[in-house]
């Protein structure tokens, strides 16, 4: 089975479309679901999972067999969910499911919640996948590190800075964080 995956990734490498039409069938859903997780948006998340295989077979020369497929599928996938976050207007509001907070009144967590969701979406791209995938997610810092190419100390960076400006921005908002 490994000589015919490594068979695959190689035929995939030199241009082969059926090659490259198996590897789609393969991983489409985990690039879907892994971008699911960063753009919270699932129309979105299939526009972004097309355009991730369109950059994947294009860079195809690049490819490095030995490391697998997968690892690679979701690092572009990654730069190019954040790629796309960066155009987004910081007022646009993201349509994240939060925790309900208990308060009582449904208004009232209904307001904090999309407060939230505002506040996070004025977040920088690169703070806010990174706060997305450790604390909404709940991702292990070393697996945020890995899927994004940069270091467990620069995850936990991110994450403190990103808190540290929701925290901030609800406050303002009139909540207590």
């Amino acid at each position: 089975m490994q000589d015919d995956e490594s068979s695959v990734l190689q035929r995939f490498r030199a241009g082969e479309m059926e090659a490259f039409e198996g590897l789609f069938r393969s991983h489409q859903q985990a690039v879907y679901g892994w971008l699911l997780r960063i753009v919270r948006n699932p129309t979105q998340a299939e526009d972004l999972t097309v355009e991730t295989f369109w950059k994947i077979y294009r860079a195809r020369a690049r490819f490095d067999p030995v490391r697998g497929f997968e690892a690679w599928a979701r690092m572009i996938a990654t730069r190019t969910a954040v790629d796309w976050l960066r155009t987004q207007r910081p007022e646009e509001e993201l349509p994240v499911n939060l925790p309900a907070v208990s308060t009582g009144d449904p208004g009232i967590a209904d307001e904090i919640r999309r407060k939230t969701a505002k506040a996070l979406a004025r977040l920088p791209s690169a703070l806010r996948v990174a706060a997305m995938l450790a604390v909404v997610e709940e991702m292990p810092h070393r697996q945020v590190a890995d899927e994004l190419g940069i270091s467990t100390g620069a995850v936990k960076v991110r994450v403190f800075r990103a808190l540290r400006i929701l925290r901030r921005e609800l406050e303002r908002e009139g909540i207590k964080p």
